[in-house]
């Protein structure tokens, strides 16, 4: 076969090839964007700057990740933190749910973010601590489930904002999400985070499609109740 030939019949495999490389791009694209867009749609009309939040008694700040040595909150979580101290001093909030990994890879996240709201001013009577919050899905269900929280604001960035209240929304929580600053955040770490959060949309409306358990199983606890009649 000449050189011209070999060349002429190479094409229409070269084409097949686009044709295959396109459409897997386009699957893969479609399977991103529809558990994205349901995020973003159910979160639709429930999203505020903090100055701007309604009231609910029952703050949740989701877990985040801790600086080395176990002690400080990373500028994610302080972010958030900080947030979540604003409510209750501004009276939109009685009481701060924090939900994370007690015994994860970034060490107790749940007794880090107690402290810290401890230090900038919230009452440790104001403050509960769910430990086995492992992911989001996990914060919101044990939060109605465990906590029986039934309205609150949903403090995250704006990055993780539309899944958090999706999902707790779904969950049956009249959930309303403050979007949390980051300050101190560096831009390459917001945009990893937000192209990740993107990623995990889809693994969050498989949780929400098939009502998934969450990792860890406890009985009804009162401590958020507790709490806010002591607040009263």
């Amino acid at each position: 076969m000449s050189e011209q030939a070999a060349t002429v019949s190479a094409r229409p495999r070269r084409r097949r090839w686009r044709r295959r490389l396109f459409v897997l791009l386009a699957a893969t694209a479609a399977v991103l964007a529809v558990p994205y867009l349901w995020t973003q749609i159910s979160a639709s009309g429930h999203r505020y700057a903090e100055d701007e939040a309604p009231t609910a008694d029952v703050v949740l700040v989701l877990g985040a990740q801790v600086a080395p040595g176990g002690t400080e909150p990373m500028p994610v979580l302080r972010g958030r933190l900080d947030t979540a101290a604003g409510l209750v001093r501004a009276g939109r909030a009685r009481v701060v749910l924090v939900s994370g990994d007690g015994t994860g890879g970034s060490r107790d996240e749940t007794t880090v973010m107690t402290s810290y709201l401890t230090r900038v001013g919230v009452d440790p009577a104001r403050i509960v601590a769910d430990p086995s919050g492992l992911d989001t899905y996990d914060s919101c269900l044990r939060a109605k489930e465990v906590y029986g929280v039934g309205r609150a604001l949903v403090v995250t960035q704006s990055y993780h904002l539309g899944r958090a209240v999706a999902l707790c929304r779904h969950v049956g929580i009249d959930a309303e999400g403050v979007a949390a600053g980051c300050p101190t955040c560096r831009r390459i770490t917001l945009l990893r985070n937000s192209l990740r959060d993107v990623l995990a949309c889809t693994k969050a409306a498989w949780d929400a499609l098939v009502d998934r358990r969450p990792a860890v199983e406890s009985p009804l606890s009162t401590a958020v109740t507790d709490a806010l009649a002591r607040t009263r």
